[in-house]
């Protein structure tokens, strides 16, 4: 998901650049002698002694002075990290306790063991899955403990809300019975069912309409699919899938696919480890079809108003029908989801000339569906942007047989699959990995400022990893940096969003010479005959595509909403000042406005939570509007 290149540390406007995390010392006992499970049952005695009589002064007591309490919707409903004492304190009052916690030992991952809380086998301590009941439900959580002189305190706490009660998830032994046994009045079939439901037959109304129909979308509707919370998703794309199906030819998802599972339906054991974009479209429209959700193809917003006294949208929505007759709906929704990508419009600069271009092709890359094949000999090629998409396009014109630029403007998080795959990821996104869900708790479980301070060092290993890589890249003139404050490319893509690429052939031909490279000047302006810029300088082309990204989320919610939706909500992507990240997934600041984006992993774990505030809401459980 590229972005426009900026500088080393760039966060999006507004947002915190959350501080690198110290970790505690490690434990003085040798690890032999610790007994994980009998520690960690006593320390979960004490906590739920302290949280029986609600004495948060207890509570304190159990914790590192510096530690931590990360919280997902337990003790309120918002996502909320408390660093020490006194915040830890602070977030508590505020809130509401939860009952009390459980060690989960249910697998080998999950309980009680002597391990390395920093990841690195530097700072040893014990580390244990929970489970827990609040007021209105259950969670789950992870917690990791520090010893200081002889005694073990809690250096972190995760605790998130999984679901509430009398408003369990229709799955498993809750699965529905799909049959009408007996003398029943409604003796429609499966088939008659799903019609009227995507439909709306009887004028139905969905309590939420998804705006887009991509990971995103589906994610959120398949979450509140088993909530029982009715949604209805729109799309302007004829099919499911087609926003993947007409990006550029060679595109290739770059994150694995044990990274990349969806809610519910993870991937076939056949498929592959990185994902083909017209693979991905298709399993996406299965991905519909399988789990029943409702989804309009072919359907646009034409208006939308909200309305503060009835705390409900109006919207009219134009859609093309499966006998291919246009309609008109009114829907009147309580919740309308922007899940139109992880960013908004194209950012496409208006430079000077460009109408006089006399090339073949000028254009911005998601509007490139691939090189002419057999057709680049002689031909010169330039891509503006130096991240994702303008290594995967350069790559593709140099096979044509092209003569292929890269514009780099300033420098680019650079780190290879390799490294993604058998450093980052391992251990716990991979084949012998721990379940999914497993996975996803154990990662989000991590306060930033500790996530952070991990990735500093797994970016140095990267780093070292990838030295034959990123010594090439120098020489060539290819400038690149290791992310905020060296803490590399997820940090680069949750403060930023992108900024990176994960290095997967062009990488190698910008080594060798083979794509060269202009490098931090700015383009003054376009001639008939290509770039001119800003110190004079020129380069030839007979096409240029610019890969440089999109603007944030709410400039697509003032081009779909208007001033009056995108004015209210809140800045989008970027983290607080507690390291959570900021709108997307939590409340906008407009009533009834939410956002849902991210690559397919978040949007598998976050889908979620957004699905429980919006549960909260419709059972009068959170706040009110």
């Amino acid at each position: 998901m590229p972005q426009p290149e900026e500088s080393k540390n760039r966060i999006v406007p507004g947002s915190t650049n959350v501080p690198t995390g110290k970790f505690p010392a490690t434990c003085k006992s040798p690890p032999a002698t610790i007994n994980a499970p009998t520690i960690a049952a006593a320390v979960v005695t004490k906590l739920n002694t302290a949280l029986s009589s609600t004495s948060i002064p207890a509570i304190l007591s159990l914790f590192l002075n510096d530690g931590f309490w990360r919280d997902h919707l337990c003790l309120t409903w918002d996502f909320r990290t408390a660093k020490g004492h006194e915040k830890i304190a602070a977030l508590l009052t505020s809130g509401t306790l939860i009952q009390s916690i459980e060690i989960d030992d249910s697998t080998a991952f999950k309980a009680p063991q002597v391990t390395a809380i920093d990841a690195f086998g530097d700072v040893m301590g014990i580390q244990f899955f929970i489970t827990l009941l609040t007021p209105i439900g259950k969670g789950k959580g992870v917690v990791r403990l520090a010893e200081v002189d002889g005694e073990w305190f809690i250096y972190t706490l995760y605790t998130v809300l999984h679901e509430i009660t009398g408003h369990e998830e229709t799955t498993g032994h809750r699965r529905p019975l799909g049959a009408n046994h007996g003398a029943v009045i409604d003796r429609r079939n499966w088939a008659d069912r799903r019609d009227s439901s995507r439909n709306l037959d009887g004028n139905q109304q969905p309590a939420v309409v998804i705006i887009g129909a991509g990971q995103s979308g589906l994610s959120i509707a398949a979450r509140l699919k088993m909530l029982g919370v009715p949604a209805l998703v729109i799309d302007s794309e004829n099919r499911i899938g087609d926003n993947w199906r007409r990006r550029y030819h060679q595109l290739v998802l770059h994150d694995p696919v044990w990274f990349d599972h969806m809610p519910y339906l993870g991937f076939p054991r056949n498929w592959p480890v990185f994902t083909p974009k017209d693979k991905l479209a298709e399993f996406f429209e299965c991905y519909a079809t399988m789990l029943e959700l409702d989804v309009w193809t072919g359907a646009s917003l034409r208006k939308s108003v909200w309305s503060d006294e009835k705390k409900e949208w109006m919207l009219e929505v134009v859609r093309t029908k499966d006998d291919g007759k246009t309609e008109v709906r009114s829907l009147n929704p309580r919740h309308v989801i922007q899940a139109t990508g992880h960013s908004g419009k194209k950012n496409l600069p208006d430079f000077k000339g460009a109408e006089t271009f006399a090339g073949s092709r000028i254009c911005h890359s998601s509007e490139f569906q691939g090189a002419t094949t057999g057709n680049g000999q002689g031909r010169r090629a330039v891509v503006v942007g130096s991240c994702n998409s303008a290594h995967d396009i350069a790559q593709d014109y140099y096979e044509k047989g092209y003569d292929v630029t890269m514009v780099q403007r300033s420098t680019t998080c650079v780190v290879s699959s390799d490294s993604v795959v058998n450093i980052a990821l391992k251990g716990l996104y991979e084949e012998n990995g721990p379940p999914v869900d497993d996975a996803d708790l154990f990662l989000w479980s991590i306060p930033t400022e500790q996530f952070k301070a991990q990735q500093t060092k797994i970016t140095a290993l990267q780093t070292a990893n990838d030295k034959e890589l990123l010594d090439g890249l120098a020489k060539a003139g290819f400038k690149v940096d290791q992310g905020p404050d060296d803490a590399g490319l997820l940090m680069k893509y949750l403060q930023r969003g992108g900024g990176y690429t994960i290095e997967v052939g062009a990488g190698k031909l910008i080594a060798e010479g083979k794509i060269k490279i202009k490098q931090g000047q700015e383009i003054a302006e376009i001639m008939e005959t290509g770039l001119r810029f800003a110190d004079g300088s020129e380069l030839q082309a007979d096409e240029v595509v610019f890969a440089t990204g999109y603007g944030n989320m709410r400039t697509q919610t003032q081009q779909i909403f208007g001033d009056e939706v995108a004015d209210r909500v809140n800045g989008v992507w970027g983290m607080d000042a507690e390291g959570e990240m900021r709108t997307i997934w939590r409340r906008s600041g407009h009533p009834g406005f939410w956002f849902m984006g991210g690559n397919l992993a978040l949007g598998r774990y976050f889908s979620h939570l957004l699905a429980l505030q919006i549960l909260g809401v419709e059972r009068g459980l959170s706040l009110t509007y």
